[in-house]
Order: structure tokens, then sequence, then C-alpha cells
């Protein structure tokens, strides 16, 4: 007897996974224009649970997504503003010099360490050099 030929069960439950997948992929897409959202293909991606690459392969998906893109317009910000060029420059100029006041705190720890360690080389030779002590006689 033949093996059994399973392959239209698999074939079925792929469409099936398949016709899920554009389900919930249409179903992003329509949450995304009733929230008034300007959506990305990883946004509708991410809230579909299908994977980009897969989304990518649905044209009339990505041309929804594309033209609710272009009927919204770009995000206003909400009370935050890019910071200006002088602005950037003043935290830059300030952040140069809490480099070099560090840098040279760093050399000074670094001066004030090599001073010790010379000091304990110096105490472990003085002390190398003493005669021990006699031991104590009872």
């Amino acid at each position: 007897m033949p093996p059994a030929d399973n392959a239209r069960f698999l074939v079925q439950a792929s469409k099936l996974r398949s016709q899920q997948a554009r389900e919930r992929a249409e179903d992003a897409i329509k949450a995304s224009a009733r929230r008034s959202e300007r959506p990305t293909v990883v946004g509708i991606a991410h809230a579909a649970q299908v994977s980009r690459s897969w989304l990518y392969t649905q044209t009339d998906l990505i041309s929804a997504i594309n033209q609710l893109r272009q009927r919204d317009p770009a995000p206003r910000r909400n009370g935050r503003h890019s910071a200006s060029d002088a602005s950037l420059q003043r935290r830059l100029e300030t952040t140069l010099e809490r480099n070099r006041q560090l840098r040279g705190e760093v050399a000074e720890l670094t001066q004030r360490l090599e001073i010790a360690h010379g000091e304990i080389r110096r105490l472990r030779i003085l002390l190398a050099g003493q005669p021990s002590a006699p031991p104590k006689s009872q």
C-alpha cells in the first residue's frame, strides 16, 4: 500500500495561514487609518504579526499603506522642537570643556597613584633589607 498523500492538507493549511495573515494586515491598515496615524511597513507588520518581507510581496497592501502615508500630513511635534545650531554648539563646547577637566583629573590621579606605588616599593625594599627580629626566648 503506498503512503497516504497528505499534500492537499498541507496546501490547505498554507492557504489558511496566508489568508489569516492577510486579514490581520488589512485590519492593521484599517486601524491605522482610523487612528489617523502615518503608517509604516514596519508598524503594520508588527501590528499584524507578519514579516516585513511577506508584507512587501503583497503589492496591494503596500499600495494601501503608501496611500495612507500620502494622505496624512507628516506628524507634528508635540511641544518639543529640534535644538538650534547655537544650542547644539553650546552643548558641544560644554561637553568638550568637561572632557578636558576629566582628562586633567585622570592625569593627576595617575600621578598620585604612581607616587603611591613608588612609596610602597621603597618601603618593601627597606623592610626586606632589615634583619629579622631575633626569636623570643622563653
